[in-house]
């Protein structure tokens, strides 16, 4: 019954989940507590958006004054994204107020230069989000939206997406913080963010294509499966230039892979003709199983 309730299929994925939404939780709050709460810009987000808030009411906990202004969003998303969605984020949204609200208000703040709070706001923020966003969950807020324009979507990234919606906050930042440095600052915590964002999500699943245009393409799969145990697609094609019949072949293979899959190609064939290009996720057997959890 809890697991039905909870929307998981074993307590292993319970406990997983609950591992990622933990490691998460403790780096975004490390970007936002550790390094941008004095760091005199906006990071944008609802979490963003409190911060700009507390500029003027200082005593209101962050983490408690994020989930408060997650209400309407959450309602407002609510028929896109879904009860399953909505339940998983409750439980990351709870990890991560207490995270903030509680363990790092015991820590001490970074009060350094003000280039690097931005820089490493960024960066722990992107990957504590990654991390969320990748088990199918969010810390709420602008993370609802972001999940309802990406199913609505589906060709943006998490850090494309993010990057358009973090712009409001951004610029509010210079008002409050009554200079235009609050708008650069808060522009390079999102640009940093979304960089480690999409490469921490579609890196882990990254990897190549290749593809040849070869006379003998079953004497080059075969030779690609004994180098690396991968197996090929082979289409028909032909040379516009000479009008010969030649068959073309796919490969995906993993970045450490490609060089073996080239030179079992050349081998098979030294007058085909290879291009490798970045396919930034690789779905389906021998590589990682498609997300379906939002």
């Amino acid at each position: 019954m809890l697991k039905k309730f909870l929307y998981v299929r074993s307590w292993k994925e319970l406990g997983l989940d609950t591992l990622y939404d933990i490691a998460g939780s403790v780096l975004f709050a490390m970007g936002y507590y550790t390094f941008a709460e004095d760091g005199g810009f906006a990071p944008g987000g609802v979490t963003g958006i409190a911060m700009l808030i507390r500029h003027y009411v200082s005593w209101l906990p962050l983490g408690t004054l994020t989930l408060a202004l997650n209400v309407p969003v959450i309602l407002a998303c609510l028929p896109v994204l879904g009860r399953k969605y909505l339940v998983k984020s409750l439980r990351t949204m709870v990890v991560s107020t207490f995270f903030l609200d509680v363990v790092f208000t015991r820590l001490p703040v970074y009060d350094g230069s003000r280039l690097l709070c931005a820089v490493f706001t960024g960066i722990c923020a992107g990957a504590g989000l990654a991390l969320i966003y990748m088990r199918g969950s969010s810390t709420g807020g602008s993370d609802f939206v972001i999940a309802a324009v990406k199913k609505k979507r589906p060709h943006l990234s998490f850090g494309q997406i993010t990057l358009a919606l973090d712009g409001l906050v951004i610029l509010a930042g210079w008002p409050v913080f009554g200079d235009i440095d609050a708008i650069l600052y808060g522009l390079i915590a999102v640009v940093a963010s979304t960089i480690v964002m999409d490469k921490v999500i579609y890196g882990a699943g990254s990897g190549k294509l290749v593809i040849a245009v070869t006379d003998h393409g079953m004497k080059a799969a075969q030779a690609i499966a004994e180098a690396v145990d991968r197996g090929a697609t082979l289409a028909p094609a032909r040379g516009s230039y000479t009008g010969l019949n030649k068959e073309m072949l796919y490969c995906a293979c993993s970045n450490n892979e490609v060089f073996r899959v080239r030179n079992a190609i050349c081998g098979a064939d030294e007058r085909a003709i290879i291009m490798v290009c970045e396919a930034n996720e690789v779905f389906g057997e021998g590589f990682k199983e498609p997300d379906t959890t939002v």
